[in-house]
């Protein structure tokens, strides 16, 4: 496949280094800040698939420009789910094709099952108070991170007295505390924590690279192609038919 990056930081880069050394697909188009006003249904004509990693500013440009010019989009870009019942919306009308996903790791996606059914467990459980906490590289744009938003929102569904989240230590008795961390150069650690005054349980999902970010988000340009569908990449990433 013919693949262009919308978005050529960290993440388009080390999918650029994957396809290089894999050889399996090619890049023809890479956009970044320099060269973003070339960008167009024209010129993304020429690509099979589209995988945007760049900035919640850019996200709802960029699915349009792909929609109209008629191509797959895998966007791994987070901050702009506010507008996904628009984008779905707009996929529908054009009968387009997008995947996305907060957080395209298989290992990941695996952790999300695991918060589901913990939270599941701890319905009712009163005496633990929950807590999700996230820690990044400090040039990381959006707080907290899609990631960290996906799992209080699976907690929040299975949860008695929880209604929302919140981004800040302290919270009302019906609220989430997501914490959220800015240091060095940490890739992504993710980590759900039950509290009560006798014990804790926790469970964390720590990256030691973006490259299992990467792998999913090719993997993931690889199913959709020649796919009419709007789907979150949990749905398909523990299938079978996410490799093919």
């Amino acid at each position: 496949m013919k693949i262009a990056l919308l978005g050529y930081g960290k993440m388009g880069k080390m999918i650029e280094e994957i396809i290089l050394r894999e050889k399996t697909h090619e890049v023809n188009l890479k956009v970044n800040s320099k060269n973003r006003k070339d960008l167009s249904p024209s010129s993304l004509k020429n690509s099979d698939v589209a995988i945007d990693f760049s900035l919640p500013k850019s996200a709802e440009e960029n699915i349009a420009l792909c929609l109209d010019a008629g191509i797959p989009l895998v966007i791994g870009t987070t901050g702009w789910y506010n507008e996904l019942e628009k984008i779905k919306l707009w996929c529908s009308e054009k009968n387009g094709s997008i995947i996305y996903a907060s957080n395209f790791s298989i290992g990941v996606n695996i952790f999300f099952e695991l918060n589901k059914r913990l939270a599941a467990l701890m319905k009712n459980k009163k005496e633990y108070e929950p807590c999700i906490t996230e820690i990044h590289h400090t040039q990381k744009k959006d707080s907290p991170s899609g990631t960290a938003i996906s799992l209080a929102k699976d907690i929040l569904q299975s949860s008695a007295t929880k209604k929302h989240w919140v981004n800040r230590e302290n919270a009302l008795s019906d609220e989430l505390v997501i914490l959220s961390r800015r240091e060095g150069t940490f890739v992504g650690t993710h980590q759900v924590e039950y509290r009560s005054n006798v014990d804790r349980i926790e469970i964390t999902h720590e990256a030691f690279s973006r490259e299992g970010f990467a792998q999913g988000a090719i993997a993931a340009a690889e199913w959709i192609h020649n796919k009419k569908c709007f789907f979150e990449f949990r749905e398909i990433s523990l299938s079978d038919t996410v490799n093919k």
